[in-house]
């Protein structure tokens, strides 16, 4: 009972206190970012040193590079001048392509990004190219890796904001970003991609990109295999992505005038 009532306090103080741009849905978190990102440039320096990073010389990284770089100057305009330039504090880009025969990107708290060279062959031009930067850079700047680190807090019944060495914040980390969470923070997950979707449609487009190649990208991503159920996966189903985008398209323009 007593842990119960600690969750119930817990799920209480994640309810809004600030708001996502764009989508401007509320969110709060159980943790200073500072402390995500800290962890999250040792982790990813980490992971460097033992992965097959291309040189910046390689053509392949110094588009992923270009593209990313390019969208990350229009974020910042737009977050300064929207009111938002609080979400860049102790943001230190880096966009990096790594040798490897996977069908994926990823990002972590701070403005690091990953680029596998298995997603490259799919992705047809520098328009196909910002919906995949647009999207993870959107992950970091709306803060998924805090919300999700404050449910996994929640769920393993950690109620102190924790220092970035503590072993089990740390630990917490790991869960949450090396896809070890449990199946209860799913939906969660899901629903950050489709706001990641978004935001990243609206800074690729303010960069100068059209948003409209997320359309065939994603298409492509859904022939190549995409994912099992629904239910069982942390990003929503092709079907509902596609469709949740062209929508989107629909209204994009408010935000990008």
């Amino acid at each position: 009972m007593k842990k119960f009532i600690v969750l119930l306090v817990l799920s209480s103080i994640l309810m809004a206190c600030s708001k996502v741009p764009i989508t401007h849905r509320r969110q709060s978190n159980l943790m200073p970012e500072s402390n995500l990102i800290e962890m999250s440039k040792a982790q990813y320096t980490q992971f460097l040193a033992s992965a097959t990073v291309l040189p910046d010389s390689d053509p392949r990284a110094k588009k992923v590079a270009e593209v990313g770089n390019k969208i990350k100057v229009a974020t910042e305009k737009f977050l300064n001048e929207k009111g938002y330039s609080k979400r860049l504090v102790g943001f230190e880009w880096e966009f990096k392509t790594v040798e490897e025969n996977t069908v994926n990107a990823w990002w972590m708290p701070g403005g690091k990004v990953c680029v596998y060279t298995g997603i490259l062959p799919l992705v047809a031009n520098d328009n196909e190219m910002a919906v995949v930067m647009g999207h993870e850079i959107a992950h970091a700047i709306a803060r998924h890796g805090n919300e999700r680190m404050s449910q996994q807090m929640i769920i393993n019944g950690v109620g102190s904001v924790l220092s970035p060495t503590d072993t089990t914040q740390t630990s917490i980390f790991q869960q949450v970003f090396m896809g070890s969470a449990t199946l209860g923070m799913l939906k969660y997950g899901r629903n950050h991609e489709t706001e990641s979707d978004k935001l990243g449609l609206v800074f690729a487009k303010l960069a100068g990109y059209d948003p409209a190649a997320a359309i065939p990208f994603w298409e492509k991503m859904a022939a190549n295999g995409g994912g099992g159920p629904e239910i069982l996966s942390t990003h929503p189903s092709d079907e509902r992505r596609i469709a949740d985008i062209k929508a989107f398209l629909l209204e994009i323009d408010q935000y990008t005038k």
